[in-house]
């Protein structure tokens, strides 16, 4: 048996204390014990940006942390933005701008997209796209996500 490490944090907005072992990974963590399957795990090995999640402020691989890492932590998923009914701006902007197909990229490419903004909320195409440039799409092309986030960044400048 492995020893045990007690870890607490905050995902999106509660609070939750548990035993993990040194190896788990914040994204197994955040899936499988917390039950937030939202984030997604792609390549497991940071290149993809599925599992992006935003941790105390910024954006993070959440696939190349452990879990013990992020003790103490505020962490923030796609399970903290907006619902079915009352969507997050950022998630309205990417589904009136069609920035999705098949959804696989879409946590990581939402929490990102609210890492880029947070930080420089008047992002033009070059900001967009390099801010993004870290999380992959296999479906859409790129445009119409820079679009949906152009249209977030158009707002907040206005």
């Amino acid at each position: 048996m492995t020893e045990q490490h007690a870890i607490e944090m905050v995902v999106n907005g509660v609070t939750y204390a548990r035993k993990v072992e040194a190896r788990l990974l914040l994204v197994d963590f955040l899936r499988d014990t917390l039950g937030l399957t939202g984030t997604h795990i792609g390549c497991e090995h940071g290149v993809c940006g599925a599992c992006t999640v935003i941790v105390n402020g910024a954006s993070a691989r959440s696939c190349l942390c452990f879990a013990v890492q992020a003790d103490g932590a505020v962490i923030e998923t796609v399970e903290g933005l907006g619902s079915v009914d009352d969507l997050d701006p950022v998630q309205q902007a990417f589904r009136v701008h069609h920035a999705l197909q098949c959804g696989f990229c879409t946590p990581g490419m939402l929490m990102t997209t609210i890492d880029l903004l947070r930080k420089c909320p008047s992002a033009t195409d070059d900001d967009i796209r390099n801010g993004l440039s870290g999380n992959l799409c296999r479906c859409t092309g790129y445009d119409n996500i820079v679009r949906a986030v152009r249209a977030m960044a158009g707002e907040r400048r206005e």
